[in-house]
């Protein structure tokens, strides 16, 4: 005989099944998997003095694809630790959801109901249709943009190797593929020695990098719309529109503010050519949009300038793409419900277009969760690591939070509790505050009651 669950046992069950749950055991679960092989003495070189604490955060670093390491990654492992971090990067960046459904795909032509509502909700495609071939489309996208970039790369980094042996041929193909997943799924790893500064002016280099990251942080509903119709932009949906906009605003605006700030720095832009400048400035500002590699010494930057890499790093790139932050389409309704209120206009309109008051909640809520989540975790970095300058601590939360992967050199100084404060940053980043506050705080039940409403003075 089956017993009825009692409404309060039934309320405290169901969020187990949420899909935010289920999505942040998969990334513990890989993370620890991560980490246990990153300890194998097989992924260590013999020059590492590597903890087990410092295997896990690696691989959390890895699986969030944010790029914070507190060792070398072309020194302290091996080809196998290597080898390690670039499937975890893969995985994770794709997402573990999705990734399995695709498998199921393959195996057995199938996908459960289940599994796609977990996938949608992982890469946020929920309500673009049929999840089966989408998931399908997607996969083919990432792992044929993946092999352009590692021919265009490898290809490049092959130069010079004429009369070279068998293995120092096959290494610079192993950094091509790396630097290629890394770039798609805005990772930030590297696997030459002081990351890609010795090609800040290499211009060939930079912009297929670059390219990779932007493209990967365009958001898979930009991309598959705009390969359907990019012809026609004036029946692109306003989600497209935004998405674009905003972007290039960004990208504009962000290289405008590092070279008006950098330009006369001997130590970063002041040494080199005006060309290569701009270059190199561009590079900067498209790379803190979640990506993370750098081909200026970050540590040489004007703390001005940090504050602005700060704030890319905090809005981060476009919704349903591999990279993270607060999604430039959230910041692009925040911005102009704020606008609309000091107007005093009855509607939120962007392109013409009216705006729901749910979204602009959803919008507004994800901008205080997020800044709130960076101040505080900024806020307890400073308590524990108290020798370390407060700015360079907000960086180094703005860049966990925003899965960048950016660093002052901070991370590698930190110590237990600083670590466990920016795993759960990276964690959060890559999941996203909203999913990651719903796992836990998500009602089972519907609430079937209204409080009075009264006034409140604000402002």
């Amino acid at each position: 005989m089956s017993i009825k669950p009692r409404g309060d046992l039934q309320r405290r069950t169901l969020p187990r099944s949420h899909p935010g749950v289920v999505i942040i055991a998969g990334f513990l679960a890989l993370s620890a998997i991560g980490g246990a092989l990153l300890a194998l003495p097989l992924s260590q070189t013999d020059s590492a003095s590597m903890t087990a604490g410092d295997a896990l955060f690696t691989s959390v670093s890895a699986v969030t694809v944010t790029g914070l390491v507190v060792h070398d990654t072309a020194t302290a492992w091996t080809t196998f630790g290597q080898v390690v971090i670039l499937v975890l990067i893969q995985i994770g960046g794709l997402g573990i959801m999705t990734l399995a459904g695709f498998m199921g795909l393959v195996v057995s032509r199938r996908m459960s109901v289940r599994a796609g509502m977990l996938a949608g909700t992982e890469i946020g495609l929920t309500h673009l249709g049929p999840l089966r071939p989408l998931v399908r489309s997607l996969v083919k996208f990432v792992f044929i943009s993946e092999a352009v970039l590692t021919v265009a790369l490898a290809s490049r980094f092959l130069i010079g190797t004429s009369g070279a042996t068998e293995g120092e041929i096959a290494r610079p193909i192993f950094d091509g593929l790396f630097h290629a997943i890394s770039a798609f799924n805005n990772a930030g790893f590297s696997t030459i020695g002081g990351g890609l500064e010795s090609y800040v002016d290499d211009w060939f280099v930079s912009l297929v990098i670059a390219g990779g990251f932007i493209v990967g942080g365009l958001g898979f509903p930009v991309i598959f719309e705009l390969a359907r119709q990019w012809q026609a932009p004036r029946i692109w949906s306003l989600h497209t529109k935004v998405s674009l906009t905003f972007t290039v605003m960004l990208l504009v605006g962000g290289t405008a503010m590092i070279a008006l700030l950098e330009w006369g720095n001997e130590q970063t832009l002041g040494a080199l050519d005006p060309v290569d400048r701009l270059l190199a400035a561009f590079f900067q500002s498209a790379t803190a949009r979640t990506a993370g590699f750098n081909t200026l010494s970050i540590d040489s930057l004007h703390p001005s300038t940090w504050l602005v890499l700060v704030l890319l790093m905090v809005i981060g790139a476009n919704s349903a793409s591999t990279g993270g932050g607060i999604k430039t389409t959230t910041v692009a309704v925040a911005l102009q419900a704020a606008y609309g209120q000091l107007r005093g206009d009855r509607d939120v309109t962007i392109f013409g277009r009216r705006i729901p008051t749910r979204i602009q909640q959803q919008a507004l809520a994800l901008v205080v969760v997020a800044l709130g989540t960076v101040g505080t975790a900024a806020f307890l970095l400073a308590v524990v690591e108290p020798d370390i300058p407060a700015v360079e601590l907000l960086f180094e939360a703005a860049s966990a939070f925003g899965t960048v992967g950016l660093s002052t050199s901070v991370t590698p100084s930190l110590g237990t509790l600083g670590r466990f404060i920016v795993i759960v940053l990276m964690f959060v980043g890559r999941v996203g505050p909203i999913t990651f506050g719903t796992a836990f705080l998500f009602r089972a039940e519907t609430q079937r009651f209204r409080f009075p409403e009264d006034d409140l003075m604000v402002g």
